[in-house]
């Protein structure tokens, strides 16, 4: 997510278009059930869609409360937990899957997820310990202080008990169709905001639900993440995940889609037009980060803190991450080299004008 989400859209005209798009796939069968979370983001959408198998996108987090308002969602709906046949996960974040156990454990469901992805579910503390090792790396690599990333590490620690592991029995391909009576989703990978996002399409229905890779009020954060399967001692290249999300952001908009349900907040009837909107922002932002860069070396720490002040130290990973990922884009263009010393890592501008480079 970006560095301070705002409150969701709350015209009139804008609920009166969310109401309409909602009752459109509720009469397709697809009904959001919109799901507490104790994080800043607010609630996270699931989605129930009422066919055999009766299948359950997400869950939201592992809370009571999350799990009280989802059986007062399903209730309304004349369901219960134990009626859910398939539980699908979008990707691996905890406010979309902590509570997926406890749901498999009571309904006897058949758990899906992508490829990879079910490794990680498995074995969910040991992964996500092993994300701190990376997040830690990465962190004083770029000019964090050591204590804020001991107390960052702390935070990252206590946020564990919103997730849970999970066994997948029903591991996904990209590409692969998922067969319901009525619906036929196409999985579609479209790493970047995490490197599991998968998006579910409704071909037929020009439907599809994307999860946290596209959000209609606040955009989706591509957060530097240790890739799916890599270990310990992971010592490839850093890995380029703004890069990737926009190359994901390319090919969702290149499809023919009338009806995006995401992850948080309202539909999204116009997809093309808010990607090109998110594309101009990452130029932007790009074109602010390498003026910066003009005046002396300097680190995506610095960087941070000079786009967003104390937000850079109380949100210090994910407003890293924001920063490197436009580094990588002035990389690319041939605009910026990076230095290291001592461990240190700083970035400095190359002489180049950007007017005779494009930020791609």
């Amino acid at each position: 997510m970006s560095a301070k989400a705002p409150a969701w859209p709350s015209s009139v005209e804008e609920q009166r278009e969310a109401q309409a798009a909602l009752a459109q796939a509720a009469k397709e069968g697809i009904h959001r059930l919109a799901i507490p979370t104790p994080f800043q983001v607010g609630r996270v959408n699931a989605y129930l869609i009422e066919d055999e198998p009766l299948t359950l996108i997400d869950s939201g987090p592992n809370s009571a409360k999350a799990l009280d308002e989802l059986e007062q969602a399903l209730e309304a709906l004349g369901h219960r937990i134990e009626d859910i046949e398939l539980l699908v996960i979008t990707h691996q974040h905890i406010d979309h899957f902590g509570l997926a156990s406890i749901l498999a454990r009571r309904s006897g469901a058949e758990v899906a997820a992508l490829s990879g992805l079910d490794d990680y579910l498995r074995s969910f503390r040991e992964q996500t310990e092993l994300d701190d090792v990376f997040a830690e790396q990465t962190m004083l690599r770029h000019g964090i202080p050591a204590d804020v990333v001991s107390a960052l590490r702390a935070v990252s620690a206590s946020f564990r008990a919103w997730g849970s592991t999970v066994e997948v029995s029903r591991p996904l391909q990209d590409g692969e169709e998922l067969q319901l009576r009525d619906h036929i989703l196409r999985v579609l990978h479209r790493p970047g905001h995490s490197p599991s996002d998968t998006l579910f399409w409704d071909e037929e229905r020009s439907l599809m639900m994307v999860a946290d890779h596209l959000i209609k009020h606040i955009s989706s954060n591509p957060l530097l993440a240790r890739p799916l399967g890599a270990g310990r001692d992971f010592t490839g290249p850093r890995p380029h995940s703004l890069v990737t999300y926009i190359d994901s952001m390319e090919r969702t908009r290149a499809m023919d889609v009338d009806l995006i349900l995401p992850g948080h907040g309202h539909p999204i009837t116009d997809h093309k037009s808010l990607i090109d909107l998110r594309m101009r922002m990452h130029e932007r932002r790009a074109e602010r980060i390498y003026n910066l860069m003009l005046q002396q070396p300097i680190t995506a720490h610095e960087i941070a803190q000079d786009l967003w002040g104390n937000v850079a130290v109380t949100q210090a990973y994910l407003t890293l991450s924001e920063v490197l990922g436009h580094v990588d884009l002035l990389i690319n263009a041939q605009l910026v080299e990076e230095q290291e010393q001592d461990g240190l890592v700083r970035f400095a501008a190359l002489r180049t004008s950007s007017k005779n480079k494009e930020v791609q």
